[in-house]
């Protein structure tokens, strides 16, 4: 072995590692990775040992329990396997057994917090076996895709049992908050029993008063019918930040779905839809106003006056419908697709243009756009749960999910370890 404990002075240990360093340079890096591995499996073992009891009746609760005496388990590290004896406790009555060194340790199943740590963050953005490939060759470890899917489950499981329970405080920012745009978006997974069905993603962001965001907290919700569970859990999120920033305005952003704005609108205190859907629509417009490349100037000419218009000017929105619908009414529109096109653009302008009135939030510096969002349905779902070949089941999804809100939303992975090492994951066993 290259590596061997040299001193140990109560709670600090000293570790001798012999390498060689010879050969192409590579091979001998591969070398120091192995030998640090073996100094950290031997720290581990002392680390491990140092919370396991020394075998005297113990109090958990209002049971009492007494050490069957010490049994052999193999835990995970991040530099390897270590095997260890330790006390496990029971009830004179026999049932559930109890070890303080895996519950005072935050040990999840038989891993290290660190180790479960390391293997769930990769396993929130790759499959189970790019995660082994990824420790095989970054970390010298190898463990099986088996293993992984287990322990990333394991970890995102927990998370989400623990969403509502464990308040995640916003992060300090070095600007005051103005605003807060809210947005909600689905996109479709594929499901193992289910097929393709439409997966829940919102963001709540927070901006300057120059509006620039200083935060974007991500949700996500795997299909459901009625999205309640997903409601459920992104209201919850908004009162916490309306709980803390009580005077901010509101603004919810969509693409104009029906449902969409049914749910944001008594969430928020004004709606807007987004100016890149109203963009499209206004160029559908343009399409059939000046067709052909002869009127080319004309047309982008119309666009850039127009939305520039949309943007900044009162009413903006309501005379852009009138200049739309009179064209309509007085010209015949050549072209099947490019007439269909004038007629949804009139028909959105219709139903969106309360929603339109870009100008008070842009003298605000405030946001008109859902961007955000429509962004979190790529980073949160898409990037994962639709990589090719891909089918989910509900509960792996949610787990996955789960950890992916996380790591995404500022300061959250980190904020989840920390309660892990306060609280614990588990403290029985069958």
């Amino acid at each position: 072995m290259a590596a061997k404990i040299i001193r140990q002075d109560g709670n600090s240990v000293t570790v001798s590692v012999t390498v060689r360093l010879d050969g192409p340079m590579l091979e001998s890096e591969e070398g120091i990775q192995v030998a640090l591995n073996e100094a950290g499996m031997l720290l581990e073992q002392e680390n491990l040992a140092r919370f396991d009891t020394d075998g005297s009746p113990i109090q958990v609760g209002p049971v009492r329990l007494t050490s069957k005496g010490r049994s052999p388990q193999v835990y995970e590290t991040p530099y390897g396997p270590v095997s260890i004896e330790r006390h496990v406790y029971q009830t004179a009555q026999g049932g559930k057994t109890y070890c303080p060194l895996e519950n005072d340790a935050r040990l999840i199943l038989n891993s290290t917090p660190r180790w479960a740590k390391i293997v769930s963050y990769k396993y929130a953005s790759l499959g189970a076996d790019s995660v082994v490939d990824d420790l095989r060759e970054c970390n010298g470890r190898t463990v099986s895709n088996r293993y992984c899917k287990m322990l990333g489950d394991a970890v995102g499981t927990f998370a989400m049992a623990k969403e509502e329970v464990w308040n995640y405080e916003l992060p300090e920012f070095e600007r005051p908050v103005a605003s807060s745009g809210v947005g909600i978006d689905g996109t479709c997974m594929l499901l193992v029993e289910d097929g393709w069905r439409v997966a829940m993603t919102g963001t709540i962001a927070l901006y300057d008063s120059a509006g620039e965001r200083l935060h974007t907290i991500y949700v996500g919700a795997t299909p459901e019918y009625g999205k309640e569970a997903f409601h459920t859990r992104f209201v919850h999120e908004l009162n916490r930040v309306k709980a803390q920033y009580p005077h901010i305005p509101y603004v919810g952003l969509g693409d104009g779905a029906s449902d969409n704005w049914s749910f944001l609108t008594p969430l928020t205190d004004r709606q807007v839809v987004d100016f890149y859907h109203a963009s499209g629509y206004v160029g559908k417009a343009a399409a059939a106003m000046f067709p052909g490349k002869k009127r080319a100037k004309e047309h982008s000419a119309w666009i850039e006056d127009r939305l520039h218009r949309l943007k900044h000017k009162q009413g903006a929105a309501s005379r852009l419908l009138e200049e739309m619908e009179e064209f309509a009414a007085t010209h015949t529109i050549r072209g099947k697709q490019v007439r269909e096109g004038m007629e949804s653009a009139i028909t959105y302008f219709r139903n969106q243009k309360s929603r339109m009135n870009y100008s008070y939030h842009t003298d605000r510096c405030q946001p008109i756009g859902s961007g955000v969002t429509e962004a979190a349905c790529k980073v949160l779902i898409k990037q994962r749960f639709c990589k090719s070949g891909s089918r989910w089941k509900e509960e792996g999804a949610s787990a996955v999910l789960s950890m992916r809100s996380l790591k995404l939303t500022v300061g959250r992975w980190s904020a989840f370890w920390k309660r892990i090492s306060q609280y614990g994951y588990t403290s029985l066993t069958a």
